[in-house]
Parts: C-alpha cells; sequence; structure tokens
C-alpha cells in the first residue's frame, strides 16, 4: 500500500501528474487545486490514497493532509466516487467545505462538475454530523473561523430564520450563514431573529435601520 510518494515531478496533466521517485514514474490522480502548485522538474512530496481494484491500482494525490482527509470522508457517500470526489476538492478547499456543509449549502457543491442538485442535498446530509471532526489536518482549534462555522448554534430556529431572511434579500447562503453565525456570538443567546436579521446586515455593511 502506497501512503506517501516524494520525488521530482515528471509531467503534470489535466487531472493527473507523474512522480519520479527513484526512475520509477508513479501517475497520481490530483485535484485541480493541487495540480495547480505542481512544477515539471520541481521535488515534492505528495500524501497518497490507494485504490484497489481487479484491473487497476489507483494513485491519489494531496499536498495537505486535510485534502486527503476530505477525500475519503467524501467517496463514504453514495454516488460519491473518487472522480467526483476531486473534483469537489478541485472547487473548494478544506477549509470551505468545512463551511459550505455547515451552511448546507447546496450551491457550494454543484459547482463541482458531477454533481447534480440531488447529489449535493445527499452530501449536505450524510457529511452534515461528520464534517465538524474534520479541518485542515485534525479538528479545528477553538475560537477559529473553521470552528465557528462547525458548532452548532445556540438557538438553531432563530438562526435559520435570519438565515432565511438574507438569503432571501440576495445574500448567497453561505455568506448569510457565516454573517449570522459571527454576529450570534456577540449577541445574547436569547436574541431574536429580527435583532439577529440587523446585526447581521450592519455585519454585511447594510443597516436596516437606514
Amino acid at each position: 500500500m502506497i501512503a506517501r510518494l516524494k520525488g521530482l515531478i515528471d509531467s503534470v496533466g489535466d487531472d493527473w501528474a507523474v512522480v519520479d521517485c527513484g526512475g520509477v514514474g508513479y501517475l497520481v490522480s490530483c485535484s485541480a487545486r493541487t495540480l495547480a502548485r505542481l512544477q515539471a522538474g520541481v521535488a515534492c512530496a505528495l500524501f497518497v490514497e490507494t485504490h484497489v481494484r481487479e484491473d487497476a491500482i489507483q494513485l491519489y494525490g494531496f499536498l495537505e493532509t486535510g485534502e486527503r482527509d476530505w477525500f475519503r470522508l467524501l467517496t463514504t457517500v453514495q454516488g460519491v466516487g473518487a472522480r467526483v470526489a476531486l473534483s469537489i476538492l478541485s472547487v473548494a478547499t478544506p477549509e470551505q467545505l468545512l463551511q459550505i456543509i455547515a451552511a448546507q449549502d447546496k450551491a457550494g457543491l454543484t459547482r463541482a462538475g458531477g454533481v447534480g442538485p440531488k447529489l449535493a442535498l445527499r452530501i449536505l446530509t450524510e457529511l452534515k454530523d461528520k464534517a465538524g471532526r474534520i479541518s485542515l489536518g485534525g479538528l479545528a482549534p477553538a475560537g477559529s473561523a473553521v470552528a465557528a462555522a462547525a458548532a452548532p448554534p445556540a438557538a438553531p430556529g432563530r438562526m435559520e430564520d435570519a438565515v432565511s431572511a438574507l438569503v432571501n434579500l440576495g445574500y448567497k447562503r453561505l455568506e448569510a450563514f457565516q454573517a449570522v453565525g459571527e454576529t450570534a456570538r456577540d449577541l445574547p443567546e436569547d436574541a431574536d431573529a429580527s435583532t439577529l436579521i440587523r446585526a447581521a446586515l450592519k455585519r454585511l455593511g447594510k443597516d436596516l435601520t437606514r
């Protein structure tokens, strides 16, 4: 089982790279984000996920353990194969994925090739309770933006009402979710939806009282 490759990048393609390790070239499939950071003739070290099938051995490479962990998590969802997982990781960083799932933002997932609304909803539903365990290489540090996004709201009903109101005003769901989540931490736990909306709008640069 190959877990890591260290060597020179021999060549880079649309969705793959060849890593030369002591004269042996390994073909590794990667996300677009990872490939953009690889350059032929330059040394690199890739964390590798090895998939063994009856007719092939496929290697998937990642520069960060966080991206590899998300790859593993995404492929636990029915309908998400390795290529779809790489497609998702090509359009969103691990931190962005955590926020997308915490916000239940389907649009953030359907930007990836091969992910339609039904599959996006399945990913959001199945990973909702698992995503908080993963950040860039492990648990999110307390107080970080990642931890804030994954933390369950103190008053989920009021927060969801506030998020929905901002979405109806034209804000993207992820943007609204982040603004309400950040605002809620500065307000009393019993703050009502109207108060959350006003405070979130101020944070977004639009004062409702104008």
